[in-house]
């Protein structure tokens, strides 16, 4: 394998890939990255047999072949080369001459027949949706997924395509996040898929603004090709629980308020609070509503923020982190929070089809 390629794009796919390389693993393979140079183009793989990404970089291709080398090395290699075009030859033993500019460096590396390969999947049963509004999806609801490993199928989100929409949702048993697209989706593909967190947080990584991304699934595997980026993952087993009927079918109370106003608000009266008091109280009235922290030994937080609101006095308490989460990853300028009475739970919704149930904690 013989080939030449800038630094930028070298680099470019290392970062894409190697976040998902195992750190502790008893098979040495699984520290290795993949390359492949074939058709003007090299293919990085990387697995920690859960999840693996491809991804596709321009290069000169001067000789086919495959071998593996190690991942973080050769990114920090390649990250202190200078700006010039890279060339690497791998002989039949796997070691990879690396010339850049007066540098040179010799890399030992793995055949390539000992990596695990790639799942293949059935072009015919697939979906596919914007990029940009997938990731939009993804960042709105897996904060609210568990990271309690007692139950693991809540250690995700769930993407149910059915009924000619997408619908993800996330929860920890204490919150629960849902947002829902419209989609056409085959009868053949409907289904319930239940990503783990980690998938997730790499497609956040690599998803663009544009473009679409393709969703295959297998009985255990699900697969989302981005056309140059290509991410398989195993599916956490077992059945989501019915989310719901832990949404409050009729809520009493209406209040609207600006996002950023709440989210900056909470913000500053959560650093007055502890391991002791974790909670903010919100004090729902006429036209305002009271955000405030008293903890012992530490001191007093209040702020008084406006409100679209006419009814009755409501006061409850929150853990400030889970009621800044979809603040924090919600684009609307004003969010509804609707409300049935103090031990009940928060519905927060806005101008998408998305809402966000909170479960109050015990006011002091």
């Amino acid at each position: 394998m013989k080939f030449g390629i800038t630094k930028e794009s070298f680099l470019k796919g290392l970062q894409q890939v190697q976040s998902v390389i195992s750190t502790h693993s008893t098979l040495p393979i699984l520290f290795n990255v993949l390359l492949k140079a074939e058709k003007q183009k090299l293919s990085l793989v990387a697995t920690d047999l859960a999840v693996s990404i491809r991804c596709n970089v321009e290069a000169n291709i001067k000789k086919t072949g495959a071998s593996t080398f190690p991942a973080r090395r050769l990114l920090s290699i390649i990250r202190e080369l200078p700006q010039e075009e890279v060339e690497i030859e791998v002989t039949d033993s796997n070691v990879a001459s690396i010339q850049c500019g007066s540098s040179d460096y010799k890399i030992f590396g793995l055949a390539a027949d000992e990596f695990p390969p790639l799942p293949t999947f059935d072009d015919s049963r697939s979906v596919t949706i914007n990029q940009g509004t997938f990731k939009e999806m993804l960042k709105k609801t897996v904060y609210a997924a568990s990271i309690d490993e007692s139950r693991q199928i809540l250690n995700g989100i769930m993407l149910g395509m059915r009924e000619q929409k997408l619908t993800m949702v996330a929860t920890d048993g204490r919150r629960l996040a849902l947002v829902e697209q419209e989609l056409e989706v085959p009868p053949d593909v409907q289904s319930d898929l239940v990503i783990p967190t980690k998938t997730v947080n790499e497609l956040i990584k690599v998803l663009g603004d544009e473009g679409t991304v393709k969703i295959q699934a297998l009985p255990n595997m699900v697969a989302f090709d981005m056309g140059e980026v290509l991410i398989t993952s195993k599916l956490i087993e077992g059945s989501y629980p019915n989310f719901k009927q832990v949404i409050p079918s009729q809520c009493e109370e209406h209040i609207a308020i600006d996002r950023e106003n709440l989210l900056a608000a909470v913000r500053r009266v959560a650093l007055l609070t502890s391991e002791k008091n974790p909670s903010v109280k919100l004090t729902f009235a006429k036209n305002q509503v009271q955000i405030v922290v008293v903890t012992p030994d530490v001191g007093e937080a209040h702020e008084s923020i406006p409100i679209k609101y006419t009814g009755k006095s409501i006061a409850m308490a929150f853990n400030p982190e889970f009621l800044m989460d979809p603040l924090r990853n919600l684009t609307s300028d004003e969010v509804a929070i609707e409300l049935v009475d103090e031990m009940s739970p928060a519905v927060i919704k806005c101008d998408i089809p998305f809402l966000y149930v909170l479960m109050p904690l015990r006011l002091n």
